[in-house]
């Protein structure tokens, strides 16, 4: 006899980012949430460029954190102003460390009016996909001829560190 779940399978990407959250924790690393906004999205907006908001989720950096299977919230100061921040997870476009750039980055499409209404199965058909990250000893390896024109340089020593999306 088979067994047929009613209920719709649950993402990958909150257990993902929980543990690069961790991974970056354990070693002594700062985790960056880069996140997509929109009107689900409860950041404050004098922060957000073209679209977007870098987020420092450290335990040091933020009070209350909780990373659900929906929504990253928290408390953190902005200026020296606290404020309340919500973070849709199918927003969150990365999670990395700052030191060093490692983490995983997710393909974040806006969500038309339609999308947001759509039935859970619908929505899991079109859930994000996921990309890698290569590390800095990747980059490295690589030398000049093995790259083609449109790949991005190794991060550079000594500056701060950037986060690349690969597509």
């Amino acid at each position: 006899m088979r067994y047929e779940s009613t209920m719709s399978e649950t993402s990958t990407k909150p257990y993902l980012l929980r543990a690069i959250y961790e991974w970056c924790t354990d070693n002594g690393y700062t985790p960056y949430l880069a996140v997509m906004v929109d009107e689900n999205t409860r950041v404050p907006r004098e922060f957000v460029k073209n679209g977007e908001i870098v987020l420092n989720i450290s335990f040091t950096a933020t009070s209350g954190l909780k990373m659900e299977n929906d929504f990253i919230s928290f408390a953190a100061r902005f200026g020296g102003v606290a404020r309340e921040i919500s973070v849709p997870v199918d927003n969150v476009v990365a999670i990395y460390a700052r030191e060093n750039g490692q983490g995983m980055a997710f393909e974040v499409t806006p969500r038309t009016a339609d999308e947001k209404t759509a039935e859970p199965e619908e929505s899991a058909a079109r859930s994000p996909g996921l990309a890698p990250v290569p590390s800095s000893s990747e980059q490295r390896d690589k030398t000049s001829e093995d790259k083609p024109d449109d790949e991005p340089e190794p991060p550079k020593k000594g500056g701060r560190p950037t986060l690349t999306r690969i597509k």
